[in-house]
């Protein structure tokens, strides 16, 4: 844990008491901070309780004694409009801080040199944050990782100086940050996404903006328009501003170049990576993460060797086109979390031949943004309620069966697949859906999908898979 010592002695009032919240007042208190804590669901406040926390409904709250205000990054700041006890703050003219902006806090006062890499972005948080973390981790620095994934960022170790953070933000996280200044600061692509919690696009990118405005280094991908004209924008102000790309060559920056990762100085271009053979990064939207992984190592000091044999260990994440498992030529894929058409798309363009187990709850508009994929689709497993929906889609163009579970599809796949005598058939779950009909989450379908592969005779787990 770490301590927030920049609040000893000052009385904090903390709203939103969900796993992070409970963590963060916890740090508080070891600081020596004076906590009252308060949520809207009894349940949550019993609990606080019962670990000994102060609480008490902060509308009866003298907002006057109140040095800070720690809110939840779930609750609304802005839109739609702010939660009660965001108004009651901004009254009293009281700051409104997140538990990533007592990180901050302490880094600065206790170690400002400690290395510390913050991503953030509308796609591939969450890879890009653990393939950096790894990459660092085999180079045998000590690294911590954590914020919008795994730990909150309070619990991990103390700051010091040849400790290395990785930290990712949500969009929630840094609005709530303002003191955030990483060593190295990625914002990976932006497209349209909570906007019912920031009104505008504007508003969700200028939030984003900030945690590589405030970096020593701004590392922007620059593949759509958003982040181009930040990048700009940055560069303007005299910020230190590295381009990456999944597919075009820049005059300086970082590129992709097939599975070759580039840097070009001036013009000039030069290997410094590849992704040849590593299952774990197919796809250029792994490109993409790879690239801001490279080029935040290489800003905190390693070497291209250390990054990449980081590269070439790292074992994916779970659910996020995890290669669970082989048979002979089929290799078994579960991207459980694409629980919509876009969040499927990668893992379908990472795949020349697929045997595609999709459904659930469906989302708006189905499986219609895929059609330019179906070409490599073999023949499709539908599954949940979205399978008649689906099955409309596919039409005559797919090949496709009705299986109605999970279970029924991975058998049926899984025996087509061994049949099929392309050089490699590839068994994957990327459902373009909720799981709620079916499953609690999309975690427990993942799991529910790599049961059925290992229990099917002659398959080979493939290590580094998440059990």
């Amino acid at each position: 844990m770490i301590p927030a010592t920049t609040f000893n002695g000052k009385r904090v009032a903390l709203f939103g008491l969900g796993g992070s919240g409970i963590a963060t007042a916890r740090a508080l208190l070891e600081g020596g901070a004076d906590v009252i804590a308060w949520d809207d669901n009894p349940e949550s406040v019993a609990r606080a309780e019962g670990e000994g926390i102060a609480t008490g409904n902060l509308r009866d709250e003298d907002w006057s004694r109140l040095s800070s205000f720690v809110l939840s990054p779930g609750v609304p700041l802005t839109h739609p409009k702010p939660h009660w006890s965001v108004e009651l703050a901004r009254g009293a003219g009281v700051e409104v801080i997140g538990d990533v902006e007592l990180f901050a806090r302490e880094r600065i006062a206790t170690a400002p040199d400690a290395p510390l890499i913050a991503i953030t972005g509308t796609n591939g948080k969450s890879t890009t944050t653990a393939l950096t973390s790894h990459i660092l981790q085999s180079a045998g620095r000590d690294t911590q990782m954590g914020g919008n994934i795994g730990r909150a960022v309070m619990t991990l170790d103390p700051p010091r100086a040849d400790r290395f953070y990785v930290v990712e933000c949500s969009s929630y996280q840094i609005d709530l940050a303002p003191s955030l200044n990483p060593t190295a600061g990625i914002l990976l692509n932006l497209t349209p996404d909570h906007l019912d919690r920031h009104g505008t696009m504007q508003h969700y990118g200028a939030i984003k903006e900030r945690l590589v405005a405030g970096s020593d280094v701004a590392i922007v991908g620059v593949d759509d328009a958003y982040c181009v004209q930040i990048a700009d924008r940055l560069e303007r102000a005299g910020k230190s501003v590295s381009r990456i790309s999944k597919r075009l060559p820049l005059p300086d920056g970082y590129f992709a170049e097939g599975t070759n990762l580039m840097e070009a100085r001036d013009g000039r271009y030069e290997r410094i990576a590849f992704l040849e053979g590593i299952g774990s990064l197919r796809g250029q939207h792994n490109a993409q993460n790879a690239l801001a992984a490279v080029a935040a190592c290489l800003k905190v000091g390693l070497d291209l060797g250390e990054i990449q044999s980081g590269l070439e260990t790292f074992p994916g994440l779970a659910h996020r086109m995890e290669q669970v498992a082989r048979k002979g030529r089929v290799l078994f894929v579960n991207d459980s979390k694409a629980t919509n058409a876009d969040a499927a798309a990668p893992a379908l363009s990472s795949f020349p031949r697929i045997y595609w187990i999709a459904g659930g709850l469906p989302k708006e508009g189905g499986i219609e943004p895929l059609r330019g994929f179906f070409s490599r689709i073999a023949k499709a497993y539908l599954i949940g309620e979205a399978a008649p929906a689906f099955s409309a889609t596919l039409g005559e163009t797919v090949p496709y069966e009705i299986s109605g579970t999970l279970e029924a599809a991975v058998a049926n796949a899984s025996r087509d697949a061994t049949e099929d005598g392309d050089t490699e058939s590839v068994v994957l779950l990327s459902p373009a859906c909720a799981s709620f009909d079916q499953f609690k989450n999309f975690e427990v379908r993942g799991d529910a999908f790599r049961a059925a592969v290992a229990a099917i005779d002659g398959v080979q787990l493939i290590g580094g898979s998440h059990q």
